[in-house]
């Protein structure tokens, strides 16, 4: 797979969609009792899980609607109950199993929007704006990140595949971010980052003679700044100051600063994960 960056935007929006059908597959074959159960994310539903992606995936196919559906329901949503109100209406009454293909409806309809989007237009969203193929990215990453909720806590193996390498991608351009995001200065030396893709081969980013550098598995990485795993519980080798600093605080995702789990609470109850 080559870098985001020369991926058409046809390319990027299949592999999102690649990503939600196999989170859809996974969550179709469940057993419904697993629905109700409590994750390590905050203590959510798998009910939670997947209705946080239908909403986020809503808010994106408003976005490419227009600013101004996106920005008015923004607003609703940060008033306080407008939440509650929207899964109410789409979702909340539903069972896991009815929810799953109300969300797999919308993600479709997204997945189709972004194919036909201006691939030069820029799409508002909860922090800086996004183009079309950025957007795709970003919605692959999350899709990917609360996947690990489910597969976390029914213990099941997952398989990766060269699609990892966007969220890396996105993880490595948001070293800035993770620190103006918390209106921190932005250290002067990016880390160099070469990470050990699912198949075998190497992914690189930036000065390779610097002394600020990350090197090891690509799904670590991806799960360090998804802030699924604590830097702590991966084998991530980290060198340097700037490294250091970047990986104990890593966002890649829009939003107000968020603390990444605390050393030892999210892991996945199959030991062969367990290094």
């Amino acid at each position: 797979m080559n870098d985001t960056n020369t991926l058409s935007l046809q390319a990027v929006v299949s592999d999102l969609l690649d990503e939600g059908d196999e989170l859809y597959s996974l969550l179709r074959d469940i057993d419904t009792s697993i629905w109700t159960q409590h994750t390590t994310f905050k203590n959510w539903s798998v009910w939670d899980v997947v209705a946080h992606l239908h909403l986020s995936d809503h808010m994106a196919l408003s976005s490419i609607s227009s600013a101004e559906k996106f920005h008015r329901l923004l607003a609703q949503l940060r008033a306080g109950n407008f939440t509650a109100q929207w899964l109410s209406t789409n979702g909340h009454s539903l069972t896991g199993p009815q929810l799953l293909e109300r969300w797999h409806e919308t993600f479709i309809e997204l997945c189709a929007a972004l194919n036909k989007a201006d691939p030069a237009q820029r799409f508002v969203w909860v922090g800086p704006g996004m183009k079309a193929r950025m957007l795709a990215t970003a919605r692959q990453m999350e899709t990917w990140a609360h996947g690990w909720e489910v597969y976390d806590l029914i213990g099941k193996q997952r398989i990766h595949s060269a699609r990892l390498k966007n969220i890396a991608t996105i993880g490595v351009k948001t070293f800035g971010w993770t620190f103006s995001n918390r209106k921190l200065p932005v250290p002067d030396i990016v880390p160099y980052v070469s990470l050990t893709a699912p198949g075998g081969e190497q992914w690189q980013w930036n000065d390779a003679n610097s002394a600020h550098r990350i090197e090891g598995d690509a799904v670590a990485f991806c799960q360090v700044v998804t802030q699924v795993r604590n830097i702590a519980d991966t084998s991530l080798r980290v060198e340097g100051d700037n490294a250091t600093a970047w990986m104990q605080i890593a966002q890649c995702f829009a939003g107000p600063p968020q603390e990444p789990p605390a050393a030892g609470i999210r892991f996945k109850l199959n030991p062969q994960e367990k290094k």
